[in-house]
């Protein structure tokens, strides 16, 4: 039985405590009371009798006021610890489904690290340190964003070594800000959104159809007057860490309703491992629409191969491609190639005398067209070759087909390692923004929100094995 149909089965039985919560104190007060009058009664007269009249009575009264008495001061000096400590992290979205879709593209990993800072949330997921995804929720797709940073925690003694012993104690300050990070279950995080009703059914999940994008609401027949978005207006999500090792509370408020989820937090087993990108040795760039690279992925997924080859060069054709290879199937290539339009435009610029600005109008058009990027150059210990080939798993490329759905641009970048980053920017009409993160557009009203997206992927050695 998954999470959701638990929680609709409950939902018809809620559970209501015997005496409530505010009664409690008074309820083992009047019980306390009772006892220690009947266990005066019986000390004044002990015989048989009494014990049936008196003494029993009175150990069910001190028994069941003391729990009650116990409850009832545990529960209020929680609530006034609560109270009095500030909260590390709150933010309160009116919009939450954005939140939903972001998450929803690194899905792909049960479990999510997760890392509170001034300026967002971070996820990050990983899968046999192969593929991993990153996707930061920037503090603009909330209506209020708070954080208030906890001391760092003290630091483990180093061990000392009676030989080289230091005289001189100095003590060292780390200028690096410490922001808490802890690990939560991703699985229960998006299904306890769809259960808060954040997902809503008139909107696409991003993950089948290339033409969905964040916000976008398709018609179908789903739609009714109930199912509009005017009764969305009065709606929240509040999400809530109060101290480092309590849970994640999500709430819910709806038409003055408030429905809460609290979702465990785990210690990070050990350092969160990154995947490198060395951004100082860059040999591949291309940004072009994601839709393009989906519907190549898509076409590619066809012939159902286990390796994807990427191929780039600046200057021979094809300038770009995609092959899949290894499959039951025979091998298959997308290429993308440049317009019948280069030849024109270097007799243009050469007719007017410019050698310089035909050359200039040469490299600008060779590019593939549907690029809006194109830069490519080789590691000088390439021997003389000018183009970069990669072999990747394609499964693991694929984890990044929902990103790809819903994502506006993608930024294709490969370093000298082989090491391939896809940076998804995904853009969410969030009308409900902070003010100081709001910006208008060209037409006067507020700009869409920002979001990016990033896959990290290991390349595939000549003695890997594809499973």
């Amino acid at each position: 039985m998954s999470l959701n149909q638990v929680w609709e089965a409950a939902s018809a039985s809620p559970y209501s405590p015997l005496i409530a919560k505010d009664s409690q104190f008074f309820v083992g007060f009047s019980l306390l009371l009772a006892a220690f009058i009947l266990t005066g009664l019986f000390g004044l007269n002990r015989s048989f009798t009494s014990i049936a009249l008196f003494g029993v009575p009175a150990s069910l009264a001190f028994g069941f006021g003391a729990v009650y008495m116990i409850c009832a001061v545990g529960v209020y000096s929680e609530q006034t610890t609560m109270a009095d400590v500030e909260p590390i992290f709150t933010a309160v979205s009116s919009n939450a489904h954005h939140l939903y879709t972001l998450l929803q593209c690194i899905g792909f990993a049960p479990k999510a690290s997760v890392q509170l800072t001034p300026d967002g949330i971070r996820f990050s997921v990983e899968e046999t340190r192969t593929v991993q995804g990153l996707a930061f929720l920037d503090k603009a797709l909330f209506t209020s964003y708070t954080f208030n940073p906890p001391p760092p925690p003290p630091p483990t003694a180093a061990p000392t070594d009676e030989h080289n012993h230091d005289d001189t104690d100095s003590p060292t300050t780390d200028p690096t800000p410490y922001y808490p990070c802890f690990e939560i279950s991703l699985t229960a995080l998006l299904e306890t959104l769809k259960i808060l009703g954040i997902n809503d059914s008139s909107t696409t999940s991003g993950g089948g159809s290339g033409s969905s994008r964040a916000g976008s609401v398709q018609p179908g027949p789903s739609h009714s007057a109930f199912t509009t978005p005017a009764l969305l207006l009065d709606r929240s999500c509040t999400l809530r860490y109060d101290t480092e090792g309590s849970p994640l509370s999500i709430t819910l408020t709806e038409t003055g309703i408030k429905t809460t989820c609290e979702l465990i937090t785990y210690e990070p087993e050990g350092g969160e491992v990154e995947i490198p990108l060395q951004r100082d040795a860059i040999i591949m760039k291309i940004i072009m629409r994601s839709a393009w690279l989906h519907n190549a992925i898509t076409e590619l997924a066809a012939t159902n191969p286990t390796t994807l080859r990427i191929s780039a060069s600046a200057t021979q054709e094809p300038f770009f491609a995609l092959s899949g290879a290894g499959g039951s199937f025979s091998e298959s290539s997308v290429e993308f190639s440049v317009e019948n339009q280069t030849s024109a435009a270097t007799a243009s610029a050469a007719n007017d005398g410019h050698d310089e600005g035909a050359a200039r109008a040469k490299r600008a058009r060779l590019a593939p067209t549907v690029t809006e990027t194109f830069l490519v150059s080789p590691p000088s210990s390439s021997s003389g070759d000018s183009r970069i080939r990669q072999d990747y798993r394609f499964k693991a490329i694929q984890k990044a087909s929902r990103a790809m759905a819903v994502a506006n641009k993608v930024s294709i970048r490969g370093d000298r390692q082989g090491v391939l980053s896809l940076q998804f920017m995904i853009e969410s009409d969030v009308h409900a923004g902070n003010n100081s993160g709001a910006r208008l557009s060209a037409r006067g009203g507020l700009a869409p929100v920002v979001s990016f997206v990033d896959f990290r992927f290991v390349p595939l050695l000549d003695d890997d094995e594809v499973l």
